[in-house]
C-alpha cells in the first residue's frame, strides 16, 4: 500500500477531538462493519429463529475460511469461534485428560485471559506452572531448552507479547514437541493475527493457535477463534450443545462430539461479531490489504516516530526505553515505551484528546492503516507539550 486508508474508516475517524493511537488495543472499526452489524440485526428481525440458518450456514463458514486463508491452514474445519479467548482456553484445558495437576510451561508475559485463569488454576491445584521470564535477553533459547527437557503437558506462549511487543519468532519450533498423547502447544496469536504475516501450514497439524477479531482483524469483540489440530482433545469436558452437531464420535451411549474443531463449541452466542469479522476480512482482501502490506506501512510510521523521539521532538518520551526497537524479522504493530511516568504521560495525552494505553510502566502506541505522517506529526506535537 502506498499510503493511509482513512477512507475505509470515515465514521470512526469522524469522532471529534480525538487522535487514536491505540490500534493495538481497540482497533477502530472500518465502515463496512456498520453495514454488517445492521445486517445481523435485520436478519434477526426478518428471519427470527431461522437467522441461525444463515449465521451458522453462511457467516460462520465464511469466517472460518478467512482465518484459514490468512494462516495458510489446510482446512477451515480446524477453526472454531467463541465469544472470547477465555472460553476457548478453559475448554481446551478441560480436554487435556492428564492427572492433575497438569504440568504447564508458560511465560510471565501472557495476557490476562491466560494469566488470571492460570493463577486460579494453580491455587486450585489443577495446574503446576513453570514460568520463563519473557523479558530475558536469552528468552527464546531458555524457553525452548526448558520445553525440550520434557515433562510438560501443556506449553503456552505468545507469538507477540502484549506488553513489550517482542516477537517470539521461534515459537513454531515448539511444534516438534507436540503430540496428542504428549505435550500440547498453544500459541496466543492475538497480537500476531493480521499484524505479523503468519503461515501455519507446516505446523497446523500439531499446534493450537488462538486469536480473535478485537484487534488487527478490525471486527471488535465476539469473534475469538481457535485453530485446533485434528486428534488433539477429541472430547472436551467443558462442552455445549453446539458441539454435538454434525458427524459425531464417542463411546456408545455416551456424549458425542463433532470430529472437526466444532468439538470445542459451546452454546448459543451473539453472531453479530462474526458478521463484522467477515465484513472486515473481505474488505481487506478486496482492497489488496495483505498483512505484509499493512505491517510495512505501520513499520514505516514507527520509524518516523522513533526518529522524532530520539531527536527530542516528542518531549519526555525521549527518556523512555524502547522495549521493541526495530530489527531483523517481524515487528509488532505497536511501540512499547517503558518509563516510570508512563501512566502520567497517558493521562496528559488523554487530556489533549490523544488515545494511547499503558500496561504497568509501559506506554503503548499502536499504528495501523488509518494513520499517516500527519498523525505522527500531531502525536509528536502533543507529546512535546507534556510537562515532565
Amino acid at each position: 500500500m502506498s499510503g493511509a486508508r482513512k477512507d475505509l474508516f470515515s465514521r470512526a475517524l469522524s469522532a471529534p477531538g480525538r487522535l487514536h493511537m491505540a490500534a493495538h488495543s481497540h482497533h477502530l472499526w472500518p465502515d463496512v462493519t456498520l453495514a454488517a452489524q445492521i445486517e445481523a440485526w435485520e436478519d434477526a428481525a426478518v428471519l427470527a429463529d431461522h437467522k441461525w440458518d444463515k449465521a451458522l450456514g453462511q457467516v460462520y463458514p465464511a469466517a472460518q475460511a478467512l482465518v484459514a486463508r490468512e494462516l495458510s491452514l489446510p482446512s477451515p474445519d480446524t477453526v472454531v469461534f467463541a465469544p472470547n479467548t477465555h472460553v476457548l482456553l478453559t475448554g481446551l484445558l478441560s480436554a487435556l485428560e492428564r492427572p492433575r495437576p497438569i504440568r504447564v510451561l508458560a511465560t510471565d508475559g501472557e495476557f490476562h485471559s491466560f494469566r488470571r485463569q492460570a493463577a486460579r488454576w494453580t491455587e486450585a491445584g489443577l495446574i503446576a506452572p513453570t514460568l520463563i521470564d519473557s523479558a530475558a535477553p536469552d528468552f527464546a533459547e531458555r524457553f525452548l531448552a526448558t520445553a525440550r527437557d520434557g515433562g510438560f503437558d501443556l506449553i503456552f506462549a505468545s507469538h507477540v507479547f502484549f506488553k513489550t511487543g517482542r516477537v517470539f519468532a521461534r515459537v513454531w519450533d515448539l511444534a516438534d514437541l507436540a503430540r496428542p498423547e504428549g505435550s500440547w502447544v498453544v500459541v496466543d496469536g492475538y497480537h500476531g493475527f493480521r499484524a505479523v504475516p503468519t503461515d501455519l501450514s507446516a505446523v497446523a497439524d500439531r499446534i493450537f493457535y488462538v486469536a480473535g477479531g478485537y484487534k488487527y482483524a478490525m471486527a471488535g469483540e465476539g469473534a475469538a477463534f481457535l485453530h485446533a489440530p485434528p486428534g488433539f482433545g477429541p472430547r472436551p469436558v467443558q462442552t455445549g450443545w453446539y458441539a454435538e452437531f454434525g458427524d459425531l464420535e464417542g463411546p456408545p451411549g455416551g456424549v458425542g462430539y463433532a470430529r472437526d474443531a466444532s468439538r470445542f463449541l459451546g452454546a448459543t452466542f451473539d453472531p453479530s461479531g462474526l458478521y463484522r469479522f467477515v465484513a472486515a476480512g473481505r474488505m481487506l482482501e478486496a482492497e489488496g490489504l495483505s498483512t505484509a502490506a499493512m505491517a510495512a506501512h505501520a513499520t514505516r510510521l514507527q520509524a518516523r516516530l522513533l526518529a522524532a523521539i530520539a531527536a527530542g521532538e516528542a518531549g519526555p518520551l525521549s527518556e523512555a526505553i524502547v522495549l521493541n526497537p526495530p530489527g531483523e524479522g517481524p515487528q509488532a504493530r505497536f511501540l512499547a515505551l517503558r518509563h516510570q511516568k508512563a501512566s502520567a504521560w497517558k493521562q496528559a495525552l488523554a487530556e489533549k484528546g490523544v488515545v494511547v494505553d499503558v500496561r504497568d510502566d509501559v506506554l503503548r502506541v499502536g499504528l495501523s492503516i488509518y494513520h499517516d505522517e500527519a498523525d505522527i506529526a500531531a502525536f509528536r506535537a502533543a507529546c512535546a507539550g507534556i510537562s515532565d
